[in-house]
């Protein structure tokens, strides 16, 4: 297995752990995020499901919890996405 492939799964369990840090809260209001794709330059593109992805508050829940969970424990990540974002 090459170093590459070590380094992309070792950031998708990181990426992984802090989304969990954060999913109880998500899951109370009946919803979750799920990681669609970590790029090769870093680009991490997400989706809302169950009701996150319909919630009019879904922009905030992604800037004030999910963007920072992750932007704090995997720095590496440069550009987050998530493309089922409802707009506020």
């Amino acid at each position: 297995m090459s170093s590459a492939k070590i380094k992309k799964d070792d950031l998708g369990v990181r990426v992984e752990a802090a989304l969990d840090n954060i999913r109880p809260y998500l899951i109370m209001d009946g919803g979750n995020v799920r990681v669609l794709e970590i790029t090769k330059d870093k680009k991490l593109k997400l989706e809302f499901v169950g009701n996150c992805g319909s919630c009019p508050m879904s922009t905030m829940t992604f800037k004030a919890g999910v963007e920072e969970a992750i932007k704090k424990s995997v720095p590496e990540i440069g550009t987050i996405e998530v493309v089922n974002m409802t707009p506020a």
